[in-house]
Formats: C-alpha cells, sequence, structure tokens
C-alpha cells in the first residue's frame, strides 16, 4: 500500500505544480484565461446535451421499431407452428388409416427377434496401410 500511496501522492503534486506554473507563465490575463476556460466549458457542455439528445432519440426510434417487429416475428413464428400442427395431424391420420387398413403394424405388436452373436472380427490381424 506505499507504493500505491506514494504514487499517489506525487501524482497529485506533479499535478498541482503544473498547474500553478501554467497559470503563472500564462500569456493572458486571468480575466481571459478564465473567459476562455468558461468557453470551453460552454462549448463541452452543450455537445454533451446534443449527443444525450441525439442517444435519447435513437433510443426512443428503436423502442419505437422494436414493437412492431417482435409482433411480426411472433406472427410468423405462430403461423409455422399450425402448419407443423397441420401436418402432424395428416401423419396422424395416415398413420391410423394404414394401421387400420393392415398395412402397418402397430409397435406394441411388433416381436423383435434376437440375432445370435457373431464372430467378432479380429482388428490386429488386419495389415496396417
Amino acid at each position: 500500500m506505499g507504493k500505491a500511496f506514494n504514487f499517489a501522492a506525487g501524482a497529485f503534486f506533479g499535478a498541482a505544480a503544473g498547474t500553478i506554473a501554467g497559470i503563472m507563465l500564462a500569456p493572458r490575463s486571468g480575466a481571459e484565461t478564465r473567459a476562455m476556460a468558461a468557453d470551453i466549458a460552454n462549448d463541452a457542455w452543450d455537445n454533451a446535451r446534443d449527443a444525450y439528445e441525439q442517444g435519447v432519440d435513437q433510443a426512443r426510434t428503436a423502442a419505437t421499431d422494436f414493437g412492431p417487429m417482435v409482433d411480426a416475428k411472433t406472427d410468423e413464428l405462430r403461423a409455422k407452428v399450425d402448419l407443423a400442427r397441420e401436418r402432424m395431424d395428416q401423419l396422424r391420420e395416415q398413420l391410423n388409416d394404414a394401421i387400420a387398413g393392415g398395412t402397418v403394424t402397430p409397435a406394441a405388436d411388433v416381436v423383435v427377434e434376437t440375432v445370435e452373436d457373431e464372430p467378432a472380427v479380429d482388428t490386429e490381424a488386419a495389415p496396417e496401410a
């Protein structure tokens, strides 16, 4: 903590010394310098206010455009979901018709046959490329 304090103290005293030297060696009178500083501060304030107002306008525009965009995407997604549901209903009807017609065996009625163990392939005996 000693090094950090020494650095901060040195920076503070260096800035103070620079400010005092600048004021003492300035080519203008104090009134002129203060007037110039006030003009610069006013210009900076005006620029900051303009940037703020411009940002607020852009945010309002983006917020206004966001609602309709979300509504459009929601409608598009609902249409796709409805189409998928209709397709699933069609496939379910086709499958039920096929089961009723006897062309498809229901999964509950399928008997799974077991396959006898096949001899393992010896991978170590295979020649390497």
